[in-house]
């Protein structure tokens, strides 16, 4: 169910803010107000946020005004997301704020003076941060559930999921409660609560928004922005992408403006439309139906498309196993009390990545590397790979450890995100619909490696002709 809330400031996306702002028509701290009230009628409900800091986004939006103010009288210079409220993912160190990924078993008693490059980037740019937003422990699942935070549940439906790993951000971006977000993304974790909360959400190419410190999963780990819509996640990217010389596999300084040419259309271009990806059997049949609808705009837009599988096998193990031996990792950094603390889902995973010997995680990463290679060959003969983006609409919100932990109730009903952390390569989710229960489904354009600003433009494309709808709450 949707309806026209253009006269809401909190329904407004960052780039109509920004043209509020500039002409006088709003302020960052009306702005800012209205959120925060909003948040306090909604939050409750949705659990999107583990921290809201109200003095200290007040006194953002007020230094924001004041720069407005002065652009608007003597053409001074302004941040690129100038007075934008926007929420940063538990996971990621925030400067003043305890990052406690989503644990028990994090102190938050210790100095959190460090902020992360993304986190930095968006303060130098004017945005005007509101809180950390929930996330499973470590960021360990597709849901958003945890001992420390409770059940974060679906804006669209109280009783249903996120979505996982980035389920704050998504539910806080989906009701209104800031515009844009940073989450992060593993095995999908920007990209499933996108597709559930009916968000725009981008997963770059690997390093291409550096990372501090590297995630312990790996060089799956990808963060990236949940928005309103695609121009809003074009200016994040701008921002998002500087260069931080603390991660050492950061990519060279990108000059390229993401919002110059979003507009420029996809006729021409060759896509490959895969509804399975060859392997996936179980989509439901109203995903597939609107994927499938969504690849006839794509036609129409004048883009060539053909209908082929990439021609590679599920590697759901790889990813598990991967994923495994990072909790592994993680688990035996805690004593005793923490492991005791810990989420029942975390703990499993770690206990199967125990079983794991140096060979076997040997051979999942030459497997992955043979993957890397069809996929940056298959994508010498396209522009763009169409997939659905979660193979089933968002599932019940439950508490965490609800049910045995397994690869395929961990990641099997989201068959279309995880190959692309493995191959590096850029993706982006859409909504492309509601199922008639009212639920969003997503359509994933996946780009080859570095093209992000391709797949950008693909989905605004496709956004011109079918606008996301927002959820009433």
């Amino acid at each position: 169910m949707t309806q026209d809330q253009n006269s809401d400031l909190t329904q407004l996306s960052a780039d109509t803010l920004i043209g509020l702002y500039r002409s006088g028509a709003a302020s960052p701290v009306e702005v800012t107000q209205a959120v925060l009230a909003r948040t306090a009628r909604v939050n409750p409900k949705i659990n999107a946020f583990c921290l809201l800091d109200e003095k200290a986004a007040l006194k953002s939006a007020q230094v924001s005004e004041a720069r407005w103010q002065a652009h608007r009288a003597t053409g001074a210079p302004v941040g690129t997301l100038e007075g934008v409220p926007a929420t940063i993912k538990d996971l990621i160190l925030t400067q003043g704020w305890p990052t406690l990924r989503g644990s028990r078993t994090v102190n938050p008693d210790q100095p959190w003076d460090v902020d992360a490059p993304v986190t930095a980037r968006l303060r130098e740019a004017g945005a005007v941060l509101l809180g950390k937003t929930t996330t499973p422990e470590f960021g360990c699942k597709g849901e958003t559930n945890s001992p420390a935070t409770g059940i974060t549940r679906n804006p669209w439906n109280l009783n249903k999921t996120p979505g996982g790993s980035s389920g704050g951000t998504a539910a806080a971006v989906a009701a209104g409660l800031g515009p844009i977000g940073v989450g992060t993304d593993g095995a999908g974790s920007v990209r499933i609560p996108a597709a559930f909360c009916g968000n725009f959400g981008l997963k770059p190419s690997f390093g291409r928004v550096p990372a501090y410190p590297l995630s312990p999963f790996g060089s799956v780990a990808h963060l990236g922005p949940h928005t309103m819509s695609v121009q809003d996640a074009a200016l994040m990217m701008n921002v998002m992408k500087r260069p931080d010389a603390r991660d050492w596999t950061s990519l060279p300084e990108d000059t390229v403006d993401y919002t110059a040419g979003l507009n420029d259309g996809i006729r021409g271009l060759r896509i490959a439309y895969s509804p399975t990806l060859g392997y996936a059997k179980n989509v439901h049949p109203e995903i597939a139906a609107a994927v499938a609808e969504a690849v006839k705009v794509l036609q129409d837009l004048g883009a060539h498309v053909e209908q082929v599988d990439p021609g590679f096998e599920d590697p759901l193990d790889i990813t598990t196993g991967l994923w495994f031996l990072g909790a592994w990792t993680v688990w035996n950094t805690l004593n005793a009390e923490q492991q005791s603390l810990a989420d029942p889902d975390f703990m499993a995973e770690a206990e199967l990545g125990s079983r794991l010997s140096a060979l076997d995680i040997q051979h999942l990463n030459q497997r992955r590397g043979v993957l890397g290679s069809q996929m940056r060959q298959f994508m010498q003969r396209f522009d763009l790979l169409v997939t659905p983006a979660v193979s089933i609409p968002a599932f019940d919100a439950l508490p965490a450890g609800h049910s045995p932990l397994s690869p395929e109730s961990m990641l099997g009903w989201t068959p279309f995100s995880y190959p692309f952390n493995l191959t590096q390569q850029p993706a982006s989710t859409i909504p492309c619909g509601l199922t008639r229960d009212g639920l969003p489904m997503g359509l994933q354009f996946v780009g080859p490696m570095f093209g992000d600003a391709l797949v950008l433009r693909a989905s605004k494309a496709y956004e011109n002709k079918r606008p996301i709808a927002r959820p009433i709450i």
